[in-house]
């Protein structure tokens, strides 16, 4: 169920990531009696959210020359009117010069901020915070159905190091930026909606600036936590036979088995890799809103995915058009995150017993190691019969 809610969920935030105009087309209109220039009905259909063809704008820009030698002749002439001009300075095809320097400058409109508001206040708030409340309400519901997962037979009271100091390091800088930067991400993308109306404006302003700083500031420690913990695991985390064996049991969450595996079991080489992807994909979109204009990334990914697949992705994008694009893809990532690692958080704490031990001090009981990583206790035990240490 949880895997099919997050693939719907996927879909459709992917479906309007790509789609800003998430409305139908409007119908074809006959311009004849306007000599080809816009109608009511264009009016009309961009009321009513419908998408509206512009190729009859801005495919009629007249003579390039003629439109830029009236461009600087207008001066300060500028309540002289040429529709060859303003159409030109609406679909960014004049050469534009400004006073103000930067990246976004010489673009003087950009119409794709509404789309963008729309997509972010609408169905990804609504998408992803249905998913959240849905993993929550999922795992109360297996929590009270399946129960706590115990160690058979109970604590055998002798322990074994699992995890040493600088694992745990590791882990909780992760862990804890994460947490931190969803909250803070949360509290700035829903904030308007649900707290103004109870802590009013003016907390709520104090609230959101201070969680913006954090934002801004913990996204280092977190990024320090990913590659830490990537260097540290990634050898344990390599895919091999044993975690097909791993999943085909269930890992023996929905049953008294528990099948083989080393240090990491499959499921755990799941969440590894789906934080170190969607981490690395959520620090770079991160990077670029953190630098606006510096770090342009959608337009050559969407090039390359355009050259692999044979889709059609925009690849000529304004420096405003990367920036909505890394705003929304940085939320839909961190929605998906944060679902794996509610999931994470639950069978680490909860959901089993003597689990979180093993980030907790570092050392978990030996009969709860032997049954859920039999083959490294055994690889532990056999360095230490040899004199080496675990």
């Amino acid at each position: 169920m949880n895997i099919k809610l997050l693939g719907a969920t996927v879909l459709a935030l992917a479906t309007l990531l790509f789609n800003p105009v998430w409305a139908e087309d409007a119908p074809a209109v006959d311009r004849t009696a306007t000599g080809g220039a816009q109608t009511l009905e264009d009016i009309m259909a961009r009321q009513q959210q419908l998408k509206v063809d512009e190729s009859f704008r801005s495919e009629n820009l007249g003579d390039p020359a003629s439109a830029a030698a009236i461009t600087e002749q207008l001066g300060t002439r500028g309540g002289v009117s040429d529709s060859d001009t303003w159409r030109g300075i609406r679909y960014n095809e004049n050469d534009i010069k400004t006073q103000a320097r930067g990246p976004a400058a010489n673009v003087l409109i950009q119409d794709g901020g509404m789309p963008w508001y729309q997509l972010r206040e609408g169905p990804i708030i609504t998408y992803g915070g249905g998913a959240l409340l849905g993993i929550i309400i999922l795992l109360v519901v297996f929590y009270f159905v399946r129960g706590k997962i115990m160690i058979d037979g109970g604590p055998s009271g002798t322990k074994i190091e699992r995890f040493k100091a600088i694992e745990r390091f590791g882990h909780w800088l992760l862990a804890g930026s994460f947490i931190a930067l969803a909250l803070t991400g949360l509290l700035t993308l829903m904030g308007r909606s649900f707290l103004i109306p109870v802590i009013g404006h003016e907390a709520y302003s104090t609230l959101a600036v201070g969680s913006k700083w954090l934002h801004n500031n913990v996204a280092w420690a977190f990024m320090l936590g990913l590659v830490m913990t990537f260097c540290m695991w990634v050898v344990h985390n390599i895919p091999n036979k044993l975690d097909w064996q791993w999943i085909k049991a269930g890992g023996g969450i929905f049953s008294k088995s528990h099948p083989s595996s080393k240090k990491f079991n499959a499921g755990q080489k799941i969440i590894f890799w789906t934080v170190m992807i969607l981490g690395v994909s959520v620090s770079l979109s991160g990077l670029s809103l953190l630098f606006p204009f510096e770090m342009p990334m959608f337009a050559g990914t969407f090039s390359t995915v355009n050259g692999i697949f044979g889709t059609d992705f925009p690849t000529a994008l304004t420096p405003h058009e990367e920036m909505q694009y890394a705003n929304i893809w940085h939320s839909i990532v961190a929605f998906a995150m944060m679902v794996a690692i509610i999931a994470h958080i639950y069978i680490g704490s909860v959901g089993m017993e003597g689990a979180f031990d093993a980030m907790g001090n570092g050392e978990v009981d030996l009969e709860w190691a032997r049954q859920h990583h039999d083959l490294w206790v055994a690889e532990v035990e056999a360095k230490q019969g040899k004199g080496g240490s675990s």
